[in-house]
């Protein structure tokens, strides 16, 4: 019976040492894509600067369900970055992947950052980020993002963007 449970317990020993490996992969990988270190930089009186236009206006990204489906596209330009529900694509605009996730994780505390760093002085009020959900009837239309920020906002915009389409996608079709 010891040398049984001796046995059992390096087995289970071992299986718990390579699901620790599986489980810090997964993490390296989730770190690498969903988050991305903040470059902190410790300065002096900031000065306020006015935030840097994108390079160029884009072209149409489209977004795309797992299963090759366009249900939008997204645009940037000097005006903000926007996004285009394709017209066959019915996306509610009161469903909790927009109004929980994008507008309250995402949208707002950017907002609230930016009116944060403009009272502090180190961005123009102007700059601060601002957002529209355009809607008809119970379908959206569009969503319009003004002074979004750097490239590497819009990076994080467009990756927010994208899980919460498709979540209401998902929502709408019936699929998982």
């Amino acid at each position: 019976m010891q040398s049984f449970l001796e046995r059992r317990i390096k087995l289970q020993e071992e299986e718990v040492a390579l699901l620790k490996s599986f489980l810090e992969v997964v993490n390296s990988l989730l770190a690498e894509r969903s988050f991305r270190p903040v470059d902190i930089t410790s300065q002096t009186k900031p000065q306020p600067q006015p935030r840097a236009p994108p390079k160029a206006p884009s072209d149409s990204v489209p977004i795309m369900t797992s299963d090759g489906v366009r249900i939008a596209s997204v645009f940037t330009d000097q005006a903000g970055l926007h996004v285009i529900p394709e017209p066959e694509t019915k996306l509610d605009p009161n469903s909790p992947p927009l109004r929980a996730f994008l507008v309250g994780k995402v949208l707002e505390p950017m907002q609230a950052k930016d009116k944060e760093a403009a009272t502090a002085g180190t961005i123009q009020p102007e700059s601060i980020l601002t957002y529209n959900l355009e809607q008809e009837d119970d379908r959206l239309k569009a969503i319009h993002i003004q002074n979004y920020g750097d490239d590497r906002r819009v990076l994080e915009l467009k990756n927010a963007i994208r899980w919460t389409l498709r979540r209401m996608y998902e929502k709408t079709s019936g699929k998982k």
